[in-house]
């Protein structure tokens, strides 16, 4: 196959999770012998930030054949102005922005490596290749979060591109169902993220002089929301001298941090709950834990969850939380909780105060990941890949 990944946002010095599917993909699709080549779109130039095979063809349409196409300040003026009250519309500057300026550039793209098909990272990418460009290429529209979204704060102009797509793939069964209810007529297929299946496993039956809740994630209020698991702490710490709390997530606004720092300060944790930045080890960390809180309010998939239960923690979550509360299998391999801290205390006390249940339960998280195995889900991206090349043969030569 002759594969073009199609991932028109930034990709330089990116450590997000999205820059890192990409990398991973285009590397496994090499790894099983096929052709693979990524467009991108980029402000700056320079290096990836995760490892990237130099043999891959790389093409910035920003920075492309010598010509640098920068942001016009009228349109820059425009976006800036609705972002303060209408995201739809800031996107939809965007969305301009790319169709008059980016399209010749992607239209080379397309006929220099000439892919057998397309797999969109985004659905303003998509709109582009088959709403603006109208190929007769097949495009796969990827999901990296829930897509109800995208009839929210998405531009209505990218929708009619879901319909246009061979497939559009989502993370979980659930998100089939929000693309279908406002789009019947568009494809869908599940394929999850690929999580890591470690070679070891957190030691929870080890008699310990220090126990870790661990909880990773940006350190967010309205998102990853880490000053409820130490609100929660808070009411058990006293009963739990040989408990500690670790936060581990880079800063997303040093206001928020300070108020967590005073949270600390103001229950008297600073013995027992540590902010701990970022790591690249993060399997180093997770394999030391005993227990994994996240209280996010909403999540995509949930990639640091996943990865902790593959270490084999047990997890507590919000029932509400979407994609947490498919992961999370409630009395199984964690404990879902009704909102608030009061809830989240509680079901943190019961697998604190039970060494049993978390083995059992991280046990049976461990196992519960296995699904997600990357050589299963790469496959399963190989499989969809060649069906729908396959099957734009044969309607073409019809």
């Amino acid at each position: 196959m002759n594969i073009l990944l199609a991932n028109l946002t930034k990709m330089v010095d990116d450590s997000g999770g999205m820059a890192k599917v990409t990398c991973e993909f285009a590397h496994e699709m090499k790894k099983r012998g096929h052709q693979v080549a990524l467009v991108y779109s980029d402000v700056r130039t320079g290096s990836f930030y995760y490892p990237w095979d130099q043999d891959i063809p790389a093409y910035d349409i920003r920075h492309y054949k010598g010509q640098t196409i920068t942001y016009p300040w009228y349109l820059k003026l425009k976006r800036e102005f609705y972002r303060t009250f209408d995201k739809q519309k800031a996107r939809t500057v965007n969305d301009d922005f790319a169709a008059s300026f980016l399209l010749n550039n992607l239209q080379d793209v397309l006929d220099t490596v000439q892919p057998d098909v397309i797999v969109s990272f985004q659905p303003a990418a998509s709109k582009m290749l088959l709403c603006d460009l109208k190929t007769g290429i097949p495009v796969v529209t990827m999901s990296h979060g829930d897509p109800e979204d995208y009839f929210h704060t998405y531009p209505k102009a990218e929708l009619p591109a879901l319909e246009k797509s061979a497939v559009c793939q989502v993370l979980l069964p659930s998100f089939e169902h929000h693309i279908k209810d406002h789009l019947p007529n568009a494809k869908t297929i599940v394929i999850g993220n690929a999580i890591p299946q470690y070679d070891v496993q957190a030691d929870l039956s080890a008699n310990k002089s220090v126990y870790k809740i661990l909880c990773v994630g940006r350190l967010s209020r309205n998102h990853k929301r880490p000053h409820l698991l130490i609100e929660a702490f808070a009411v058990l710490a006293k009963d739990f001298p040989n408990w500690i709390v670790e936060l581990w997530g880079a800063e997303n606004g040093k206001g928020y941090y300070k108020e967590l720092q005073l949270l600390i300060r103001k229950n008297h944790l600073e013995k027992q709950v540590f902010l701990k930045g970022s790591t690249d080890d993060v399997a180093g960390v997770l394999q030391k834990g005993d227990i994994f809180v996240f209280p996010s309010a909403y999540e995509g998939f949930g990639m640091a969850l996943g990865e902790a239960m593959s270490m084999g923690l047990p997890a507590v979550g919000y029932k509400s939380c979407s994609a947490v509360n498919e992961l999370i299998k409630d009395g199984e391999n964690g404990c879902l909780c009704d909102d608030g801290m009061k809830a989240l205390s509680q079901n943190i006390k019961k697998l604190m105060s039970n060494k049993i249940l978390r083995i059992k339960m991280g046990d049976n998280a461990r196992k519960s990941m296995e699904k997600y195995s990357p050589n299963k889900i790469w496959s399963e991206w190989e499989t969809l890949l060649e069906y729908i090349i396959k099957e734009s043969q044969e309607s073409f030569q019809k």
